[in-house]
């Protein structure tokens, strides 16, 4: 019997379950997969509290890499002893072995790890389609990343800079700070001791930005709004400090003619060609040396609750994993 957490109601790290699941042969299009490192992500404590509504129960997780078991009658890219990762729904990656539709996976080049294919799976292609597909970011262009210490932050920063961006990163703590130096901003700034706002205004000469990368949500989108130059990108993609309100168009898009969108890694992962460019892009930059992964921790599977807490304590930073086997 293979081990998976589930949840059957909405809400904090207790509700995660351990349980023993049979896992059946794979459909026509399937594989199976037997899990040897598992991402673990913000996201998957919005689909744990009920922020992203779910159909219960359900399992959790939507990131994970390890190596092929079986294959489906239909499945042609792939076969047994494969090495492949994945980012996507369905979720379930929260298990020692599953079944995944063939189409989310991608295999793994040589020279990079299933642990460091986990952790960066999720956090790479969103870093990916920010930089390349919502906005297009150009060599000399300065950009604003909210949570630059994160997960996603630390990737996103090195990829930017490696393209030839400037980047002002922002953390809610002093002791982020080297960590978003480390990882390639130019300025950092706390937005819990300054108003990053007016810092930012500062820095580029009371011009403001083209665009402004918010992951934060609901502490910071007021002032992203006031970083931007007319005609400006804001582009919301999480909500780590709670869920906007209703964007008020009159206040704070028309003034100066703003762009607002909110992405989302299933839609701009749903074709396999952007799957498979993105994984490709990504993966180049590691092993080329231009993003460099640290694991910052590892929880046994069986330790998931601990995980979401430290998740939501902001005790995470930096890429961390759950070990089916540990």
């Amino acid at each position: 019997m293979a081990k998976s957490i589930i949840i059957n109601k909405h809400g904090g790290p207790e509700v995660l379950e351990l349980i023993d699941a049979k896992v059946p042969s794979p459909g026509p299009k399937h594989i199976r997969i037997k899990n040897l490192a598992i991402g673990l992500n913000f996201i998957d404590t919005y689909h744990r509290s009920g922020l992203y509504p779910i159909k219960l129960p359900c399992g959790l997780g939507m990131e994970g890499a390890g190596v092929i078991e079986e294959v489906g009658s239909e499945v042609k890219n792939f076969r047994k002893g494969d090495n492949v990762a994945y980012a996507s729904p369905p979720l379930g990656s929260y298990s020692d072995e599953r079944i995944i539709p063939e189409r989310i996976a991608v295999k793994i080049p040589d020279g990079i790890t299933h642990k460091i294919a986990a952790s960066i799976m999720t956090k790479g292609l969103t870093a990916h389609y920010l930089l390349y597909k919502t906005y297009k970011v150009s060599a000399g262009e300065t950009v604003l990343f909210h949570a630059a210490a994160g997960g996603v932050g630390q990737i996103f920063c090195q990829w930017a800079k490696s393209i030839g961006c400037k980047v002002i990163g922002t953390v809610g703590s002093d002791s982020k700070i080297d960590i978003a130096k480390k990882n390639g901003c130019d300025f950092v700034i706390n937005y819990n001791k300054e108003s990053f706002d007016k810092k930012v205004l500062e820095i580029s000469e009371n011009k403001g930005l083209s665009v402004v990368y918010d992951g934060v949500g609901k502490d910071t989108f007021e002032k992203s709004i006031n970083c931007l130059k007319p005609m400006g990108m804001m582009i919301s993609f999480g909500n780590s400090s709670g869920a906007l309100g209703p964007v008020d168009v009159k206040k704070h898009i028309a003034p100066k003619s703003l762009f607002f969108t909110r992405p989302a890694l299933t839609n701009y992962m749903a074709e396999r060609s952007s799957l498979e460019e993105g994984a490709r892009l990504l993966f180049e930059q590691i092993k080329f040396g231009k993003i460099k992964i640290e694991i910052f921790k590892e929880y046994p599977l069986s330790g998931a609750r601990k995980a979401h807490e430290d998740l939501g304590a902001r005790k995470i930073i930096g890429p961390a994993l759950l070990m089916p086997n540990e």
